[in-house]
């Protein structure tokens, strides 16, 4: 598949997450706090927020939880998501589940994604693709870097955003799941994240930070004592091509089971689809 043609995998992928015609527009956060979490109450929060990618990476696994939401003219459209994390490899596997279409009855099977560093793979991606072959789309060629194409965002693309926070605020404890945790809320931006990001995020975050209408990225973020993330919301800002509206859309990923076991296999070469794919607007 030629780079038109990943473009195209990933521009299409509004069976995946991408809804045309939603409006709205992604609010900003402000202020600075010595308040912290993981390092101790005294440390700076944006110092602490910059930390949780290499914590996450201590942690070396966990299972994930994941929403994205997009609303408009009161109807609310949320994806989805379930699956493990592997963050020393950067290796994810999630099952996304679309929603129901009006009547109630389900438009598309469950979608499995595998998520690597560069990559997206697809299963179940509907649009003329042999049910027993993957998709792959090469996340730097999506004007998102697939933070929002696939309709869960990759968990450690979602933490190493964090390596952009330009301002945070220490909002005191609460509880996420029944465990503990400090709540930050701050602002992140894009292009600075991509510059600290690991090599296989880099890319992905820099085509992010030109794609969307803008390069901030507001977000709330809950930490555990030992400063890794439990709950991240990000809500991100882009430009939709169909009505040259913007769309705002929020992506919520909750992690737990800390170490529980991960093995991800990504497909063989002959088990990717090589063909064209079909231009499927399932939008509203």
């Amino acid at each position: 598949m030629d780079r038109r043609q990943h473009r195209r995998a990933g521009k299409t992928a509004v069976t995946v997450g991408l809804v045309v015609g939603l409006g709205a527009c992604a609010t900003g956060c402000g202020g600075a706090s010595a308040e912290g979490a993981g390092g101790g109450p005294g440390d700076n929060s944006v110092t602490v927020l910059k930390r949780a990618a290499d914590t996450l990476r201590g942690a070396a696994t966990s299972r994930a939880t994941t929403s994205m939401e997009m609303a408009t003219g009161g109807t609310r459209v949320t994806i989805r998501g379930k699956g493990l994390y592997d963050y020393r490899n950067q290796l994810g596997e999630l099952t996304v589940v679309l929603p129901q279409d009006p009547a109630g009855t389900p438009e598309h099977r469950p979608i499995t994604e595998l998520l690597a560093p560069g990559a997206l793979f697809m299963k179940n991606r509907g649009a003329g693709v042999p049910a027993d072959k993957w998709v792959r789309v090469e996340t730097a060629s999506l004007s998102d870097g697939n933070l929002v194409t696939g309709g869960a965002t990759d968990p450690f693309a979602a933490a190493e955003l964090l390596l952009g926070t330009r301002t945070a605020t220490y909002l005191g404890k609460t509880e996420v799941a029944g465990v503990e945790v400090r709540h930050y809320r701050g602002t992140a931006d894009l292009a600075a994240a991509a510059r600290a990001a690991s090599a296989g995020n880099r890319p992905a975050l820099a085509a992010a930070a030109k794609g969307f209408a803008t390069a901030e990225v507001p977000f709330d973020a809950y930490l555990d004592d030992q400063g890794r993330i439990r709950k991240l919301r990000q809500r991100f800002s882009f430009v939709n091509d169909s009505s040259k509206g913007t769309v705002a859309v929020a992506s919520t990923t909750l992690l737990y089971d800390f170490g529980t076991p991960v093995d991800v296999k990504l497909p063989r070469s002959q088990d990717i689809y090589a063909g064209r794919i079909a231009e499927n607007q399932s939008a509203h």
